[in-house]
């Protein structure tokens, strides 16, 4: 999740000058956007995205633990070699992007294209054969997988599910929504008969397995 992250904040750095990304110091930025903007969201869990959407910019951090054992500051310098202009490591381990409201705009579409083409290709694909269609939501909080019921109660494909939920979780995590309101719901529907037979939620279904 964070090599797609710095991947697509990378390559939303190829616009214009007023629309370009860095990475400063989270403090300073946190109190300035506090100071001039009510409509900061902000993740309440420090181990969670946080987002500041502020009158003329946003501000996303990542925190350490979505480098997992990378050395966040190797992480930092090859986002620097795809186009990223400056990066800094906070004291806790966590990385700030700041960026204009158009390129937060450009980065949301380009992670929202990202997700449809994985879409496409786990319903076009040979892994989840038991998978007809799925549709979704524009926030990706709601997908319906179409399956062939009896195919899939007789194979893995339900591991498509865990995908789907982390995409949705990982979209509407990077546009503002606090950890603790992340919800992805994912019904399974029968292609015969149109019925609904099993829903899952992310990222509940993760604490139960």
């Amino acid at each position: 999740m964070a090599i797609i992250a710095l991947l697509t904040l990378s390559a939303c750095s190829g616009g214009s000058k007023d629309e370009h990304i860095s990475l400063t110091d989270a403090n300073a930025q946190t109190d300035a956007a506090s100071n001039q903007d009510n409509s900061k969201q902000e993740d309440s869990n420090s181990s969670g995205i946080e987002v500041d959407k502020g009158s003329r910019n946003v501000e996303i951090t990542l925190p350490a633990s979505f480098f997992g054992d990378q050395d966040a500051e190797q992480v930092i310098e090859d986002a620097k070699s795809k186009g990223v202009s400056e990066a800094t490591v906070n004291d806790d381990g966590s990385v700030t992007y700041k960026m204009s409201k158009a390129t937060h705009e450009k980065m949301m579409k380009e992670m929202k294209d990202q997700a449809v083409q994985s879409i496409e290709e786990l319903k076009n694909g040979e892994d989840f054969t038991s998978i007809k269609d799925i549709t979704y939501n524009d926030q990706l909080s709601e997908f319906t997988m179409i399956v062939d019921r009896v195919a899939y109660e007789n194979s893995f494909d339900g591991f498509a599910a865990l995908g789907l939920g982390l995409q949705g979780m990982f979209y509407q995590a990077f546009d503002g929504v606090p950890s603790d309101k992340l919800k992805v719901t994912i019904n399974i529907q029968d292609e015969s008969t149109g019925e609904i037979f099993n829903t899952v939620v992310y990222p509940d279904q993760m604490k139960s397995e």
